[in-house]
């Protein structure tokens, strides 16, 4: 199943990835710091959604209430596992 949702309140305006057997592949965000979204992404390839999730939830960035690793914990809540 592919998977595009749309970010709040982060430098990235979006998150697309497939979810296979409860699996994350594919993981590009739109927009964001280009390094770490890179790192994000490699990281959780391949990895379950509950984990990932679990351990995403709750990031903030500076002086925001969330960032991009916490937006994809949200984008990962809607998928229903």
């Amino acid at each position: 199943m592919h998977k595009t949702y749309k970010t709040s309140g982060t430098c990235s305006t979006e998150i697309n990835f497939d979810v296979e057997d409860n699996k994350i592949y594919n993981l590009k965000f739109t927009g964001g710091c280009n390094g770490n979204i890179k790192g994000i992404a490699s990281l959780v390839e391949g990895q379950d959604i509950n984990t990932v999730k679990d351990k995403l939830k709750g990031i903030k960035c500076g002086f925001r209430n969330t960032s991009c690793p916490d937006q994809l914990a949200k984008a990962l809540e809607e998928i229903k596992s």
